[in-house]
């Protein structure tokens, strides 16, 4: 199959993160807003061409005290650096519908590659539009301190508020430029 072009679907994506909190649980939120260019043959992603652009202010944790704390200089810095980009640089096939897809992310304006374990989810036609969907899931790691994420406070018993590791989850519609 050739290449095509997929536009997102924002209400069956999702980009969501995960960090530890309080060295006893995980703090998880999303960012609501999202575009991504994705032209790809979604049976053999290895020659994809894929971006995406992220509005930070667009962070929700469903706590708004903390939404605005990771809104302020302390963390993403909006005012200075409104959004978040990945541009796709390498492709690998682990398996059939398995990649190793990697990429510039840059947050804060620091730009350090990410590489997302994706599997692609298959396609079909949906019965609702006619239209062919797509679905991918993808999961990464990343350090917050090599962006500039380094806010924390420490606990009287020991260790510390945020974790430095956090989890990147995408989930991803695409539908078929028609």
């Amino acid at each position: 199959m050739a290449k095509s072009t997929w536009l997102i679907d924002p209400v069956h994506s999702s980009l969501e993160f995960v960090v530890k909190h309080m060295m006893v649980s995980k703090a998880k939120g999303v960012f609501q807003d999202f575009e991504a260019t994705v032209v790809a043959d979604p049976e053999d992603l290895t020659n994809a061409e894929i971006e995406f652009v992220i509005d930070v202010n667009s962070i929700n944790t469903r706590k708004e005290d903390r939404d605005n704390h990771l809104r302020s200089a302390d963390f993403f810095d909006v005012e200075n650096h409104p959004k978040m980009t990945y541009k796709v640089t390498d492709i690998t096939k682990k398996s059939a519908h398995h990649y190793d897809v990697t990429g510039d992310l840059t947050i804060r304006g620091t730009t350090k590659p990410v590489t997302f374990d994706v599997t692609f989810e298959g396609q079909h036609k949906d019965p609702m539009s006619g239209n062919i969907v797509a679905g991918f899931s993808g999961t990464a790691e990343i350090n917050r301190k090599d962006f500039g994420l380094t806010w924390n406070a420490a606990l009287e018993t020991g260790g510390v508020v945020v974790g430095e590791k956090v989890k990147l989850n995408v989930e991803i519609e695409a539908q078929k430029e028609a």
